[in-house]
């Protein structure tokens, strides 16, 4: 081959041209599925403590468990919703 040939393997897709964009600038792309089971799994232990420091009684917890899932669903939507008008 050519010295001054060009190889195209070695050429970056713009996926990772993309990804790098983003790593130079400091942030990164946000991977909704992480996001939103790390908000659940917090809320669930946040749920446990109260229960465990006897703070709330047995009966809360059913008012309490679904307050989780629904935050970390509307931080998932939210997520989504900004990163699709970020990429427009």
């Amino acid at each position: 081959m050519n010295e001054h040939a060009v190889d195209p393997t070695d050429q970056p897709d713009q996926t990772e041209q993309a990804d790098q964009d983003w790593w130079a600038r400091g942030r990164h792309p946000v991977n909704v599925g992480q996001l939103v089971m790390g908000l659940a799994f917090l809320g669930l232990v946040t749920i446990w403590a109260v229960l465990a420091a006897d703070a709330l009684d047995g009966d809360a917890l059913r008012w309490l468990l679904p307050v989780p899932w629904l935050v970390a669903g509307a931080a998932g939507l939210l997520a989504t919703t900004v990163g699709a008008a970020r990429r427009r």
